[in-house]
């Protein structure tokens, strides 16, 4: 599908999401803006009171804690503002989309592996959720069954032949 104009311009800020990434952003999101910005003011607040603030390391480690807090909820507020949720129904098991579960045959090292295909900020490799602009997780999105991909990594070249895709 082809988009114009601005259109295309949104459609490329836009990060597709599962309900269940939304809920985490936004428990993370009410977390810090309730409680912690709350912990950080009563730190700084405790730090003033020990005393000249030019050689008070733990007022300079409440203010870095302050400023860290800050950034994080400016970035899950933009995050949460270009986001696209993708919905149950929405999904299929034609073809690899986020929110997928595939199973994969991979020829380098000969063994069969199950991804979830996720947007950006759900990515967790240890899990084994990949985000759908990684290297893999591009190259499997949209394959059908029986299809073969390449995925060009800094690792090298993998190759995945599709076992099975569910919800």
């Amino acid at each position: 599908m082809l988009y114009g104009g601005k259109d295309e311009h949104k459609m490329a800020k836009l990060n597709k999401i599962t309900n269940e990434g939304l809920k985490k952003l936004q428990d993370e999101l009410f977390f810090l803006k309730t409680i912690r910005r709350k912990e950080v003011s009563e730190q700084i607040k405790t730090a003033r009171g020990l005393g000249d603030l030019s050689e008070n390391s733990e007022y300079d480690e409440a203010r870095e804690e302050q400023a860290k807090v800050e950034a994080r909820i400016a970035e899950l507020e933009t995050m949460l503002e270009n986001v696209e949720v993708i919905s149950e129904h929405e999904l299929t098991t034609d073809a690899v989309n986020v929110g997928s579960k595939v199973r994969v045959h991979d020829e380098k090292f000969d063994e069969e592996i199950e991804y979830t295909v996720v947007g950006s900020s759900e990515a967790n490799a240890l899990k084994r959720r990949i985000s759908d602009q990684s290297p893999i997780g591009s190259a499997l999105m949209g394959a059908k069954v029986g299809e073969t991909v390449t995925a060009y990594t800094p690792g090298g070249e993998l190759r995945f032949r599709i076992i099975e895709i569910s919800k």
